[in-house]
């Protein structure tokens, strides 16, 4: 805990925005080029501005050169107090010619450093300083007033230099942050459609696996042929599943310079597969895929892209997964109808059985979780939109709507 004799100490510095926490790390070779130039910069406009010496006396001359070679060495801690550095200079640049190139490389350093409001104060300082040193070393050329126009003049330019270097700074920081957090943006955004496509993907196989698993623990005296392909079908449905689990994790692990192609990926060609994949696994599944009208009779029908096919196939595989879950041995209805420029339709119904059917008095959804969340968020952004519903029969209908340009 600080003392009262330290508080008084801190008070200035934090006045002047130069506190504890601001220290500087330590220079780089840039750093040391960009100081060691200002330096060169600060002794040479002190020479430059070397005034004539005749007349005046021998303890001012003697002051003014040891204070002007101070004031240059004094560059060198423009980093961890410029306001500091500033403030003396311009008060000693009231009086000291040579003290000038010093005070120059010390107020750009506060209009780099240090917000407006510390800046254009010490900005004001040194104009109010002027006064008294045009007064006292008037110009015969140009007169008092015409020097102090002089001094405001360069005082402002090298003040909007600072100012224009620390926007431009700002602006570099500003973008870099905004690349950085839209790469870290774009990195979650892949891992939840990779966490998407590993739920859709999952979640089908392991239902299917404890379908399977099921018909052989509650029918224990099957035929051995009925046994062999339910045994079969876990076998495959277990390996397609721990594939496509290597698969998801193989591209977390990666880097983007190994990363290699995906597989190709299901589109609506692969319905009729998925259908039947469900029907071997004891569904009662019917497919009514409409196929598009061509626009001109004499060309073909138009196939969906591959990129809309992708996401119909994965609404259709998640609907019968929550059918096999929710209601186990009900018929299924999938129906895909669409065309170019009127958009796709998928439409997935089965009835509900009259168990959740009376559970449903707190949600009108019986078993809503997570697979329709992420079927939500899907069709959201491919532009479409996604809607549940218990129809007065008695059935569930998952309907969606994904956008065909």
């Amino acid at each position: 805990m600080k003392s009262r004799t330290e508080y008084r100490w801190l008070l200035p510095s934090v006045l002047l925005g130069e506190g504890e926490g601001e220290r500087p790390a330590r220079r780089s070779t840039r750093d040391w080029i960009v100081d060691t130039a200002l330096f060169l910069s600060a002794c040479g406009l002190a020479i430059a501005s070397a005034p004539d010496i005749a007349g005046k006396p021998r303890a001012y001359v003697v002051a003014e050169q040891v204070l002007g070679a101070l004031a240059c060495a004094a560059v060198w801690l423009r980093r961890r107090w410029p306001v500091t550095l500033a403030l003396a200079t311009a008060l000693l640049g009231s009086v000291f010619t040579l003290i000038g190139g010093a005070g120059v490389v010390a107020l750009f350093t506060v209009a780099v450093h240090r917000p407006f409001k510390i800046a254009g104060s010490v900005a004001a300082f040194f104009l109010l300083t002027a006064i008294p040193y045009v007064h006292l070393w008037p110009d015969p050329d140009v007169g008092v007033w015409g020097m102090f126009l002089l001094i405001v003049a360069l005082t402002m330019m090298i003040f909007a230099w600072g100012i224009v270097v620390r926007a431009r700074r700002q602006l570099v920081i500003s973008l870099r942050a905004r690349a950085s957090s839209a790469a870290d943006e774009a990195r979650q955004l892949e891992r939840e459609r990779i966490a998407r496509e590993m739920h859709d993907v999952l979640a089908h196989r392991i239902s299917i696996l404890s379908l399977h698993a099921g018909a052989l623990e509650y029918s224990p005296g099957a035929p051995p042929e009925q046994i062999q392909r339910a045994a079969s079908a876990i076998r495959t449905s277990a390996h397609q599943a721990l594939q496509d689990l290597r698969e998801v994790i193989g591209v977390l692990r990666q880097t983007p310079e190994d990363a290699r192609p995906e597989r190709p990926q299901p589109t609506l060609a692969d319905l009729p597969a998925l259908v039947e994949e469900s029907r071997q696994a004891g569904m009662d599944v019917a497919l009514d895929l409409v196929e598009p009208a061509p626009s001109v009779p004499e060309l073909s029908a138009p196939a969906p892209p591959e990129a809309l096919g992708r996401n119909a196939y994965r609404i259709v595989q998640e609907a019968l997964t929550n059918a096999r879950k929710h209601a186990p041995g009900a018929p299924v209805t999938v129906r895909v109808t669409g065309a170019r420029g009127a958009g796709l339709t998928v439409e997935v119904a089965n009835p509900v059985p009259a168990a959740a059917h009376r559970r449903q008095t707190v949600s009108e959804i019986p078993g809503a979780g997570t697979g329709l969340i992420g079927l939500a968020e899907r069709a959201k952004l491919a532009g479409g939109r996604l809607d549940h519903h218990l129809a007065d029969e008695g059935a569930f209908v998952l309907r969606a709507w994904l956008p065909w340009s």
